[in-house]
């Protein structure tokens, strides 16, 4: 494969992109510390979701992202 190709594909299998309740999440297999999802709505990021102490690392999160998140969590997604 070609280089933006190849990166492409490789992109794809890091990051799951998750489509959800009019919500986009993305967790980084292998990112730095504390496990976390970024969520996005229209492009924007909405919050950025600390998953092991439960708390906001950037921007708010509403009980329905919060019922989303352990809903991917509970699937095994996240």
């Amino acid at each position: 494969m070609t280089g933006d190709l190849c990166f492409r594909s490789w992109y794809r299998h890091v990051v799951p992109k998750i489509r959800r309740g009019g919500f986009v999440f993305l967790a980084w297999k292998g990112d730095h510390s504390p496990r976390h999802v970024h969520v996005y709505r229209d492009g924007h990021l909405v919050v950025k979701w600390d998953l092991d102490n439960w708390l906001p690392m950037k921007g708010k999160a509403s009980a329905r992202i919060l019922r989303l998140i352990k809903q991917l969590q509970e699937e095994g997604v996240l």
